[in-house]
């Protein structure tokens, strides 16, 4: 065979392997086989959407997951797919239109949708091209989009059932309107804002005499208010409850009342209610009964059609937009002498997270599911434990909102999305049906349809993807064998959008959990901690992390960031650290290639007989139940941690060390033939966490046919002769060479210079296993005699304890050992003072409660680190006789 090149490429690599992968059918599911299933569903990103550090993460956790079941012989089905994402892709093809000076509208819904059609099938999904990239397994031969036919049907299904059970069903309550995109949006699609405001004092006249103070930071709403509340115990408004204000500017005369809501200790104490403009006030407004006129349309325009009668400045507002109105009012209320005072307020605003304007409560006839019925068997399965929550913690959110939730509105004023399976004739009555032709049949002969111009909420498709990917409603082998599926991967920002609708979805229509396991992973950060944006110009591009240094560094790096109910620090130079990994990695089997090793299928690890073929076997055991168990517990970053101090500490640092000389002595035979089975299994554990390169180099020593480590055996501990004593052996000459390392490290001793390394009180067996390794600590750790030492320990030594016998350094003839007592105290010195200084910070109440959390954890890293090198140079002090 070839010879390894000196470097891994993952630029020419990588494609070569996935390709191979994807070729050979390794990522296929096999719904008739008889392996015990393992299913995932892919969160599916937005057909518009690209790769970013969010995906980078959860994708690559996901396929650490699949590949390592796969790995274990489980039938896995990850299952691909994109989200239709109505709104998002409905602005990007608007403004494709633009650029051709027309509109959607002008064009008609038929001749948009058509439009929208052809943008995804020319550059829709191209986010599937980049998780390809990234190295990512699942059966693409499945991949399905949430506007397929059968996706489709399976909506359109589950809209009639419910709401022939009167689980859904029309009602006009408030929503969050964006008038830009002139529909109603869900609240993962608001984002708030704070804006530098005001909070304007207007005095309302109480009917017969007196007035009453109310504060508001949207004056142009009081147009539109029907009643002042005040707290029912507030002494400042004892016997106002019941009589009335005469609202200002429109002359309107509406109710004091009392309501919890008021707090006395807020502002003045007194609210203005305007229940079609407020989510607080509207159910303030359903507790008393009170009207609820909209002021406001569906552009964020004044309209007075509900108001009635109005005076003429009031008429004059007509059609004005609501920011132009609200300067318009404060300026008359000025002139009224009816403003008491304004006052500058910062405060938070709501905003359409893709339009950019300020939305809107707004009052309108939508479709709504109740929730509140759904939610009760999803609240149950978490409480029994049929679905687990990894962290646990995020059980405690998750029940905060389900036992709290809202009717969902689940209808949008869109074009692209699911149209809503409703009729109406020209009465106004409605049908609800799986087709216009079923509509008809409820309508009767020759009654006019016309059906419901709104879609779904994108949300609503996707909360049956676990089943409506596998077929449902027809009963499929797919759905037979792979639902429930046994993990879900997100992130926590989707908990109740999207992973709770699931639940409700999959209990009221499957019977049973969409998922046994919701692991829940954290952000991604910048590597100083604080949270990726534009606007700090900190945004990472998984991407260009790729091209700069390969898939493998990338998913090492999140991997190994992913501990649990933590969020992730990612940067260009953490990746680039990384990289090392893999390359060391690259490095040491080509050492191995270079010394004869190649896979020897006749090799039994039982049969090894030196101590170093034992211990490295020890140590390979300790690896697979490590990386097996965090695995199995979802804790990526220890799976991580396992592989490195397999590959990097006990294979390259040790092992290959000690077995240098051996590779041409009269052990060389067994030495290969360990050094082979050792990197066998380090490829095979590391497989889901670095695939490229451990894949590349599976196929270069012939381990298995091309392509054949994604479906390797999961590697097991397998039985060594006599392993304690092998690995107290070994472990010792280990202990050793690191304990002088140590020494040697800190007091400045040249690399070049050797120096005898001798032990005090050590048992004969110690001194007899020293001089059997006399060659590896000569070399290792620059030992120029080894023996041991009788009487006192002379002056100018360094000293460190090992076991039961103390390692003593002779210095005075190589070091000035008064020079190297001062400097290291100086340094100690130094260290304590910064850690005294991160300290006082952590212990000063005021800082903690106002500084970030990503500050807060940068002192508290600051601390541990100067605290371990504190402990450090008191321990080399000491150790200086």
């Amino acid at each position: 065979m070839t010879t390894l090149d000196k470097h891994f490429e993952p630029a020419s690599a990588e494609a070569r392997l996935y390709s191979g992968w994807e070729q050979s059918g390794a990522f296929a599911a096999a719904p008739l086989g008889k392996a015990a299933p393992y299913s995932i569903m892919i969160p599916p990103p937005n057909v518009t959407g690209s790769l970013h550090v969010g995906h980078a993460l959860t994708m690559t956790l996901q396929d650490i997951f699949v590949r390592y079941r796969r790995m274990q012989g489980r039938d896995v089905l990850w299952q691909p797919g994109t989200d239709h994402a109505g709104i998002a892709t409905q602005m990007v093809v608007e403004r494709l239109l633009d650029k051709e000076k027309t509109t959607r509208k002008a064009l008609g819904r038929e001749t948009f949708l058509s439009r929208v059609w052809q943008w995804k099938e020319e550059s829709g999904g191209a986010i599937t091209q980049q998780l390809r990239r990234l190295g990512a397994s699942p059966d693409w031969a499945r991949e399905r989009f949430t506007m397929d036919e059968g996706l489709s049907v399976a909506v359109r299904e589950v809209f009639v059932r419910l709401h022939e059970e009167g689980l859904i069903y029309q009602d006009k309550r408030l929503v969050n309107w964006d008038p830009a995109l002139q529909t109603a949006i869900s609240d993962l699609e608001v984002e708030t804002r704070d804006v530098k405001g005001h909070l304007w004092h207007i005095r309302y006249p109480v009917e017969g005499g007196g007035e009453i103070v109310v504060a508001t930071t949207r004056p142009e709403t009081m147009l539109g208010d029907t009643a002042v509340a005040v707290h029912g115990e507030n002494a400042r408004y004892y016997g106002l409850v019941g009589k009335h204000v005469i609202l200002p500017l429109t002359g309107r005369r509406i109710p004091i009342i009392a309501d919890d809501y008021a707090d006395p200790e807020k502002g003045t104490g007194a609210v203005k209610i305007t229940p079609a403009h407020d989510f607080n006030d509207f159910e303030v407004g359903r507790r008393h009964g009170l009207a609820t006129p909209s002021i406001l349309d569906r552009q964020g325009r004044i309209t007075l059609a509900e108001l009635g009668e109005m005076p003429e400045f009031v008429r004059s507002l007509e059609g004005m937009e609501r920011f132009a109105a609200r300067k318009v009012i404060v300026a008359e209320l000025e002139r009224l002498e009816v403003l008491a005072e304004t006052k500058p307020h910062p405060h938070a605003v709501p905003h359409g997270d893709r339009s950019g304007v300020p939305i809107e409560p707004l009052l309108t006839t939508q479709w709504y599911c109740n929730a509140g019925v759904l939610a009760q068997p999803a609240i149950a399965a978490v409480e029994s434990g049929a679905i687990k929550f990894v962290p646990q913690q995020w059980e405690n959110t998750f029940f905060a909102w389900m036992r709290d939730i809202q009717p969902w509105c689940i209808s949008r004023q869109l074009w692209w999305g699911h149209r809503i399976p409703a009729w109406y004739g020209p009465d106004g009555a409605v049908y609800v049906a799986r087709s216009e032709a079923q509509a008809q049949a409820q309508a009767g002969e020759g009654v006019v349809l016309t059906q419901d111009e709104d879609v779904l909420d994108t949300w609503f498709s996707s909360a049956l993807w676990p089943f409506s990917t596998l077929g449902w409603p027809e009963q499929t082998p797919e759905l037979a064998k792979y639902y429930p599926t046994d993990t879900l991967v997100t992130g926590f920002d989707i908990i109740f959008f999207w992973v709770a609708r699931m639940m409700m979805m999959g209990l009221h229509f499957m019977g049973d959990v969409p998922f046994r396991t919701v692991y829940i992973h954290g952000l991604v950060r910048d590597e100083k901690g604080q949270k990726m944006s534009k606007s700090k110009g900190n945004v990472i591009d998984p991407l260009n992390l790729i091209e700069a240094y390969g898939t493998d560094a990338l998913r090492y790096s999140v991997a190994a960031a992913a501990g649990q109910g933590r969020d992730v620090k990612l940067g260009a130079k953490i990746v680039e650290n990384n990289r090392g990994f893999i390359t060391k990695i690259w490095n040491a089997a080509r050492f191995l290639e270079m010394n004869g090793v190649k896979p020897n299928p006749d090799f039994s690890p039982e049969a090894a007989q030196l101590p170093l073929s034992r211990w490295i076997l020890v140590k390979a055991n300790a690896a697979i139940r490590s990386a097996t168990e965090a695995l199995d517990a979802f804790r990526p970053n220890d799976y991580a941690q396992a592989c490195y101090r397999f590959a990097w500490g006990d294979v390259c640092d040790w092992f290959i060390e000690f077995a240098k000389p051996g590779f041409a002595g009269a052990d060389a035979a067994e030495i290969r033939d360990v050094a082979a089975y050792v990197l066998g299994v380090l490829l095979r554990l590391m497989h889901p966490l670095i695939p490229f390169v451990t894949e590349e180099l599976w196929d270069h020593f012939g381990y298995g046919p091309q392509y054949s480590l994604i479906n390797a055996p999961w590697p097991e501990p397998v039985g060594v002769y006599e392993p304690e004593s092998a690995r107290a052996e070994v472990q010792w000459v280990v202990d050793l060479i690191s304990q002088v390392r140590t020494v040697r490290s800190e007091m400045n001793v040249p690399p070049s210079i050797k120096s005898p390394v001798l032990l005090q009180d050590a048992a004969a067996e110690t001194l007899t296993r020293g001089a059997q390794w006399f060659e590896a600590i000569s070399r290792m750790a620059r030992a120029s005699a080894f023996g041991p030492l009788t009487g006192e320990v002379p002056h100018g030594c360094a000293q460190a304890v090992l076991g039961e016998a103390t390692i003593v350094l002779p210095l005075a003839e190589i070091i000035d050992l008064t020079a190297e007592r001062a400097r290291l105290a100086a340094t100690r010195a130094k260290a304590a003072a910064e850690l005294q200084k991160v300290e006082q910070k952590l212990a000063n109440a005021d800082f903690v409660s106002r500084a970030p959390e990503a500050i807060l954890e940068e002192h508290r890293e600051r601390k541990e680190s100067f605290s371990a090198e504190v402990a450090r140079l008191d321990a080399a002090l000491q150790r200086i006789a």
